[in-house]
């Protein structure tokens, strides 16, 4: 079955070279999108350099925005979905995550930190559900509307849209961490964005429990 892995990228030019080149040496994985919401760095032109498709969209419009392109655009029979700052990436965490999706003992996967880094680890931990890593078969996800609507809450809508149509399955995913808002924008901003990723996740939970 053909993998197509999805990036989505705002501003990671200091961990996009990494992450993509664990992909492009890995042999599950057929092909490479990356999806840049709106850079203000270099992200996107390292992304050409390295040979991979690139789709730029002409302003920041949130992860939800970049994933619902990127699924569009993709044909595959699976989604391998990561995100662009990724830390201690392996071939062992793309297998972890793909495995049990080409083996057919689910339908979706969701990567959860582990012995990566203590804060990164305890987020996932309290809330495994948020992590942005992981393989889903394309023909289940291709169905999902309105992800540009969701902000933050962008992983808890894909969780809920699968778990409603199918089999969902977490895996641990050792010595793999990521840059945290505050370490990329600053504790200010980082620190606002967090506040509002929580917004976010409030409202798409209290949506699913009506349409539950």
């Amino acid at each position: 079955m053909k993998v197509t892995a999805l990036i989505p990228v705002y501003n990671e030019e200091k961990t996009i070279t990494g992450v993509l080149q664990v992909l492009k040496e890995d042999p599950l994985v057929d092909e490479i999108l990356v999806i840049d919401d709106g850079s203000t760095d270099n992200s996107a032109a390292l992304a050409r350099s390295m040979g991979v498709q690139v789709i730029s969209l002409e302003k920041n419009q949130g992860k939800g925005a970049a994933l619902e392109c990127g699924i569009e655009h993709i044909d595959s029979e699976i989604i391998l979905m990561l995100d662009g700052d990724l830390l201690g990436l392996t071939d062992r965490h793309i297998n972890l995550l793909l495995n049990p999706v080409l083996n057919k003992q689910c339908d979706m996967t969701v990567g959860i930190f582990s012995h990566g880094r203590g804060v990164t680890d305890l987020a996932q931990l309290l809330a495994p559900h948020l992590s942005g890593q992981r393989a889903v078969r394309t023909s289940l996800i291709k169905g999902i509307k309105n992800l540009a609507d969701c902000g933050y809450g962008v992983e808890l809508a894909i969780n809920e849209y699968v778990r409603k149509r199918g089999r969902i399955e977490y895996i641990e995913l050792p010595q793999l961490t990521h840059v945290m808002k505050e370490e990329k924008r600053g504790f200010v901003r980082g620190t606002r964005d967090r506040l509002n990723m929580y917004a976010d996740l409030i409202k798409t939970s209290l949506e699913n429990l009506k349409k539950r």
